[in-house]
């Protein structure tokens, strides 16, 4: 039997764990991924160690680049061990670090440092991996960011074709090592492999798109290298050694490997890709003025030229990196200069968005916005007036002032919601009590409306003298009382939903409460009718059962006796019968179901405590739910009024069909009672508003002390056919 596989979890990260703990995920590409840093590091560490009579920072900056894409491509591997692309890396940093050696050794070989098969071998390496180098990177591209590329296997088989054959070409010419056809190389590489990837980008989401914004940062920091670098190649003539710069602006990529590879720092590109690409942008603006100044000279600066360059460029390098802060300042001081004390103009929109959104309270935010209304407008007074259906109020004041009110009719508040910012002179015709006081003061009004409706105004004031009001000061009264508008018309809203809300609360706690009480209603009607059988017809039958059995024996023995007891038992079995028939009646009366309401309704008059009329002609028959509500309300009611009403009274039933509902009322003419000072209608008012309220209807209670009470009620319904 063998051994039993381990299982692996493959984490978000990457990282794939055993349910032990221990790390065994892809032992086939960690392995190999292993080896190929070794060798990489080591043969990058070995070239100034081989060459060390040759060009030690040449050797040392190719060490560094392969050291840093074999970090990247090692942080890689051991973060996300299931993906391709970090194999992929350590491939073309293995080449690199062929390249890198192979050139040392030819070099020693130069200096007569070492001789034999190992020089043969790296003339023939050093062309090989420097021209499959572009289709490594250009494979890299195509893979971004997990090394899956199966659209691009044709591109990526010929390019490795095109690469050897380039290669073998280069070691044909052997002592010499042209580096055109790399370069030429790498142009066509790069443009295919960034069309792909930039393909690529333009598909993704998520995670896989945040990785890819860190190769377009280390894209962009790159270029700018290469700019930062030209510029001063042309300006003074430094750096002399192009392939070295080119190198070294390879480093971001190596970054954007590792921090891609790392879900933690994949996600916080954003903010730094547009630092990056803001700096870079800068940059190229400041290399390209500087290059059209050496382009108008003709001919390379003189060492005081280049002095004065210097100190330029660097002052204007300054001069962009402070411009923003710079600018907020100027814009201040200007504004002070301009404005006296006050800000801009548009200050307070430019604040009442972000204010709104703070979950301000609305007095504290309209408070707000006056106080900020009269710094930024240099006013004596600044109001802020709400209210609706024409009935408005001063609700802040800046310098507070008393509470004030305005009606508006209903002509007036239909010309108010039109009229735009407004001053003195429309003023003292529409809304003459707004200028009271203020006849010789420069007022303007902008009304706060929402779809045609005046929800308040914003009246501002400068003292007699002051600057009249400009076209932008109206532009941003106008835009103002549009978003204070809107943000009251949202408190509405609110505010009817909470009222809404409220009112579903209260309903459902009704609701609950009324059920509790339709239970233990249910409940007690069936201990009700247990103690009726128990007392009434119960007894009967027991009765009637020794009877029976005393009847019996009385027949041979005492005939004449035995024929009374028969008669007896004849009547105590009617009046058993009749018992039964009252208990059934009063559970739910025959006549309802077979004649209707007003059947039902006369015999129940017939039985009740006090004499009851009935008022009931010509309905048509209801639903079974309906008739039974408004048949035991009115028992209820006429039950309360035999109760309560004292002798000498009487009722009266009356129900009626109108345009809205199925009505009842049941009047008594007695004492009556106050219903200001009753805390609670009782139990039977309570389940009669239970009954008829669970079908949609209400019940109401009028009286008063000597004038009797009337209970009625009405039942939203539709009518059914006649039954049979």
């Amino acid at each position: 039997m063998s051994a039993p596989v381990t299982p692996l979890v493959v984490r978000d990260l990457g990282r794939a764990r055993p349910s032990g703990g221990t790390l065994t995920a892809r032992p086939a590409a960690l392995v190999p991924g292993l080896v190929l840093v070794v060798v990489s590091v080591a043969a990058a560490a070995g070239a100034p160690v081989v060459d060390h009579r040759g060009d030690l920072v040449s050797q040392v900056v190719r060490a560094v680049v392969v050291g840093a894409f074999a970090a990247a491509g090692a942080t890689a591997l051991w973060r996300r061990p299931s993906e391709r692309q970090p194999l992929l890396l350590l491939v073309a940093t293995a080449l690199g670090a062929l390249a890198t050696i192979s050139a040392a050794v030819v070099d020693a070989h130069l200096h007569g440092v070492t001789s034999g098969g190992v020089v043969d071998f790296a003339r023939a390496a050093e062309p090989l991996a420097l021209a499959l180098l572009p289709v490594a990177a250009m494979h890299l591209l195509l893979g971004l960011p997990d090394g899956s590329c199966r659209l691009s296997r044709a591109v990526i088989t010929g390019g490795y074709v095109v690469g050897a054959g380039v290669g073998l070409a280069m070691w044909s010419v052997r002592p010499s090592l042209p580096l055109w056809p790399v370069g030429a190389e790498l142009v066509v590489a790069l443009a295919i492999g960034v069309v792909g990837s930039q393909r690529r980008y333009a598909r993704s989401m998520g995670l896989e798109r945040q990785r890819l914004q860190w190769f377009g940062w280390a894209v962009s920091l790159g270029l700018e290298l290469l700019l930062v670098a030209l510029a001063l190649r042309l300006l003074w003539g430094w750096p002399t050694r192009a392939p070295l710069v080119v190198a070294l602006s390879t480093l971001p990529v190596a970054v954007a490997f590792a921090m891609g590879a790392i879900q933690r720092f994949a996600g916080r590109i954003d903010r730094i890709l547009t630092h990056t690409v803001s700096l870079a942008g800068l940059t190229g603006v400041v290399v390209a003025v500087y290059l059209v100044i050496v382009v108008g000279l003709g001919r390379t600066p003189t060492h005081a030229e280049r002095s004065l360059l210097a100190l330029s460029m660097a002052a204007a390098a300054v001069s962009a990196l402070v411009y923003g802060p710079a600018r907020d300042r100027l814009a201040q001081y200007a504004n002070r200069v301009v404005y006296g004390e006050r800000e801009a103009p548009d200050a307070v929109l430019r604040t009442f968005g972000s204010r709104l959104s703070r979950a301000v309270p609305m007095d504290e935010l309209l408070l707000q916005v006056a106080e900020s209304l009269r710094k930024t407008l240099a006013l004596s007074v600044a109001e802020v007036w709400t209210g609706t259906g024409g009935h408005l109020e001063r609700t802040v004041s800046v310098p507070d002032r008393p509470t004030a009110r305005l009606v508006l009719g209903p002509e007036e508040e239909s010309v108010v919601s039109r009229a735009g910012v407004t001053g003195n002179a429309w003023l003292e015709v529409w809304m003459p009590g707004l200028v009271v006081g203020r006849q010789l003061s420069l007022v303007r009004v902008a009304p706060t409306t929402h779809s045609g409706r005046v929800l308040g105004l914003i009246v501002v004031v400068r003292p007699p003298g002051g600057d009249q009001f400009t076209d932008d000061d109206d532009t941003m009264l106008t835009e103002l009382a549009r978003q204070v508008g809107l943000a009251l018309h949202n408190v509405e809203l609110d505010s009817a939903l909470q009222e809404s809300l409220d009112e579903v609360r209260r309903q459902a706690e009704e609701l609950r409460a009324s059920r509790a009480r339709i239970v233990a209603a249910s409940d007690a009607a069936r201990r009700q009718i247990e103690r009726n059988l128990h007392d009434g017809a119960q007894q009967h039958l027991v009765a009637l059962a020794v009877n029976v059995r005393l009847a019996r024996k009385l027949v041979e023995s005492d005939p004449g006796a035995s024929a009374d007891m028969l008669d007896q038992l004849g009547q105590s079995l009617q009046d058993a019968v009749t018992e039964l028939r009252a208990l059934a009646h009063g559970i739910y009366p025959p006549l309802l179901v077979d004649r209707g309401i007003e059947e039902a309704l006369r015999s129940a008059a017939g039985r009740a405590a006090l004499p009851t009329t009935v008022e009931a002609e010509g309905l048509e028959r209801f639903t079974p739910e309906q008739e039974a509500a408004v048949y035991f309300c009115c028992m209820e009611a006429l039950q309360n009024a035999g109760k309560h009403a004292g002798e000498g009274a009487t009722a009266a039933v009356r129900v009626w069909r109108d345009e809205r509902g199925l009505c009842f009322e049941v009047r008594d003419t007695g004492v009556g009672f106050d219903t200001a000072g009753t805390k609670g209608h009782g139990a039977g008012f309570v389940n009669m508003s239970d009954r008829v309220g669970a079908i949609g209807g209400t019940v109401r209670v009028r009286s008063a002390l000597g004038e009797g009470t009337a209970v009625s009620g009405r039942i939203p319904l539709e009518p059914v056919s006649p039954a049979g």
